[in-house]
């Protein structure tokens, strides 16, 4: 299936200034050449040096479909490892069509959804992790999330990886070369530098693992459920964030019936704000179905925001810090941010007794805007961007995961096996499956079904 040559377009469906259709295969430039008549010279594609750019019209026998710039590349030196041509055509639907229905009928079949970047993997110009780091990259939406799918991309994860890989794979060979001697019983490992080797690989798969926990939330965004009582000014703290206005603002309480959610990149980082319905007793069945969904709304979240009204509460502040450690309690793992609203309505003295009685409450008016850029700097400060800011390999995709999970499994297994004398033989099988989980992550290992899960997520044309 993968030794024919493939057509898609390679930019978004729909019109546009310019739109690019990609081809790849062993017939790629004898197809496109055939169609096509350069406008500078009368040399064919086929005689043109790779990573070269001419000027020319796509012709359909007599009739002319488009002016044409075509990008040739030439294996191996092409994303795929293949003959690759790229059309960069005029952005109209029709043309795109055209030019793709010509070449289907010159023998080249359309591309499955990320069969491009497949390619580029079977033919060894990429790793797995580095080929779906491409998915996450094309899908990056702030700056951490680009940041980490780049890292990865350009090997910085996969590398890591191998290199542990083959330590380990040397020890196994060792491992295994004594099997052939068993009985002559000669060691050629050298159990105190396996013993190292086995605690520095512990010690990188448990950073690994743990970064899951902060890669997770930057690729996907850091949910915050804004919460509090009925007219507090969630919508508008929601809406001075955003910067537009998103949600409906009224002083009539219960105003927000459902969650309403939007996201902004903050310092590079994607946070989904959720203003959910203000938490009270009511008899209004919609409302009651409103606050129901606040609490799952806080369930699901990373991170809390409760919101009071510092105007109407002066004179209720235990009341407002009871209600705030009944959250805390109910959800003791997550990060609670407490914000008292409306201070513009206050005077010194009112402020320094907040302060007293609320423990690192956040001053801010959402309706003239003082303190949102506080606000801002203490979400950015619960997220743990170090590792980014360091450049370390943060793990963001849950296969990689749950593949570095059973390695670090089977690492256990084999440092038991050598605080505990356990036999070659036994610690072998320990070792081969380490090495099998370690390979799933880079590809060494893999299947039809693997792939076929991996790429059927990869946009058409890439």
């Amino acid at each position: 299936m993968h030794n024919d040559t493939i057509v898609a377009l390679a930019t978004p469906s729909g019109s546009g200034a310019i739109a690019v259709i990609r081809l790849s295969g062993k017939e790629a430039i004898t197809i496109a050449d055939r169609n096509f008549k350069s406008v500078v010279d009368k040399k064919s594609l086929s005689n043109q040096s790779t990573h070269t750019i001419h000027l020319g019209h796509i012709v359909d026998g007599d009739k002319t479909l488009d002016e044409v710039l075509v990008s040739v590349f030439k294996n191996p030196n092409s994303y795929t490892g293949e003959d690759v041509v790229e059309i960069s055509c005029h952005g109209s639907q029709y043309i795109q069509q055209e030019i793709i229905q010509l070449f289907l009928r010159q023998g080249c079949r359309m591309a499955t959804a990320g069969e491009f970047t497949l390619r580029a993997f079977l033919n060894g110009k990429l790793d797995l992790s580095q080929a779906e780091a491409v998915a996450d990259l094309i899908s990056s939406d702030n700056e951490a999330s680009h940041q980490i799918a780049m890292q990865q991309m350009r090997g910085g994860f996969s590398s890591e990886i191998a290199k542990l890989r083959e330590e380990l794979l040397n020890f196994a060979s060792l491992i295994e070369l004594e099997l052939d001697f068993a009985e002559e019983d000669v060691e050629f490992a050298d159990r105190a530098q396996f013993k190292d080797l086995i605690e520095r690989i512990t010690f990188v798969l448990k950073r690994l693992i743990d970064s899951f926990a902060v890669g997770n939330v930057i690729k996907n965004g850091i949910p915050v459920a804004i919460v509090g009582e009925p007219n507090v000014g969630k919508s508008t703290l929601l809406n001075a964030l955003l910067n537009e206005e998103r949600a409906i603002v009224s002083e009539i309480a219960g105003t927000t019936r459902d969650t309403i959610e939007d996201e902004i990149s903050i310092g590079g980082i994607g946070f989904r704000f959720i203003d959910t319905a203000g938490i009270r007793e009511t008899k209004d069945v919609v409302e009651s179905i409103g606050i129901k969904k606040t609490f799952e709304k806080i369930e699901q979240s990373q991170v809390t925001i409760y919101l009071f009204d510092a105007s109407k509460a002066i004179d209720t502040l235990e009341d407002v810090r009871i209600e705030i450690e009944k959250i805390r309690n109910k959800y003791p793992q997550k990060p609670l941010l407490v914000i008292a609203n409306k201070i513009d309505q206050l005077d010194d003295t009112q402020l320094a007794k907040i302060n007293t009685t609320i423990a690192d409450v956040l001053l801010l008016s959402a309706k003239t805007g003082f303190g949102v850029e506080q606000l801002t700097i203490s979400l950015l400060n619960l997220i743990n961007t170090g590792a980014l800011r360091n450049n370390e390999t943060i793990v963001t995709n849950t296969r990689h995961y749950d593949a570095l999970l059973k390695a670090f499994e089977e690492i256990q297994k084999v440092k038991y096996g050598l605080d505990t004398g356990l036999s070659g033989d036994l610690l072998a099988i320990d070792i081969r499956q380490a090495l099998y989980h370690f390979g799933e992550i880079t590809g060494e290992i893999t299947n039809d079904d693997l792939l076929g899960n991996i790429f059927a997520n990869f946009c058409i044309g890439k």
